[in-house]
């Protein structure tokens, strides 16, 4: 009998446990032997996929963590409807899209960002390239709300779309901090307030 070797399960194992050790200490703070460990794997395993620490790096950062960002948030606002209520439901379903523990070690993305943008630079391209296509995808949906005349014409989308996305980061930034999610909840409330602002009067 024959057993079929299945690299992309294996590679993806790798990520897995990556972005798990990544998520908790941080990239700097990632040990390769908690990886191996957790897998199971050889380094030979790894190595192979991955030839470098700061490649695997690179690949959790794009394959797991820009993927999982892209289906929660900018898919959606690709096909929304109504840009301002849809953009409040994205940002109170993360309540149940996240788990608490999930919650409590923080954004992903924007950990990466605050520990790797200033030492990085492979990093931080990587980041701003994604900060700014998720900005231009909100900026878009906020412009077709002004053709429906659901959102304010005055507005700069882009500005707007930028303070949204800041709000979102720094709420969840604050939520890690507390360790509480009424923190969350709170910043919730608030940008309601921001997004019934700019409906058309």
């Amino acid at each position: 009998m024959t057993i079929e070797r299945k690299p992309e399960s294996t590679r993806d194992k790798i990520l897995l446990a990556a972005f798990q050790e990544m998520h908790k200490h941080g990239y700097q703070g990632m040990r390769i032997d908690q990886v191996l460990k957790s897998t199971g794997f050889k380094k030979g395993a790894l190595y192979h996929h991955f030839p470098s620490k700061q490649a695997l790096g690179y690949a959790v950062l794009e394959e797991r963590i820009q993927k999982r960002i892209n289906a929660l948030w900018i898919e959606p606002l690709k096909k929304c409807d109504d840009p301002l209520a849809c953009i409040e439901r994205l940002f109170l379903a993360l309540d149940t899209a996240w788990s608490d523990d999930f919650f409590y070690q923080g954004c992903p993305l924007n950990n990466l960002a605050q520990e790797m943008s200033p030492i990085d630079e492979g990093f931080r391209e990587r980041i701003d390239t994604f900060f700014q296509y998720w900005q231009d995808t909100m900026s878009a949906c906020l412009k077709r709300g002004q053709q429906q005349q659901l959102v304010d014409a005055e507005i700069n989308t882009d500005d707007c779309a930028l303070f949204i996305i800041a709000a979102i980061e720094g709420a969840l930034g604050m939520t890690k901090n507390h360790r509480n999610k009424a923190v969350y909840f709170s910043c919730t409330r608030e940008l309601k307030r921001y997004l019934n602002a700019l409906k058309e009067k």
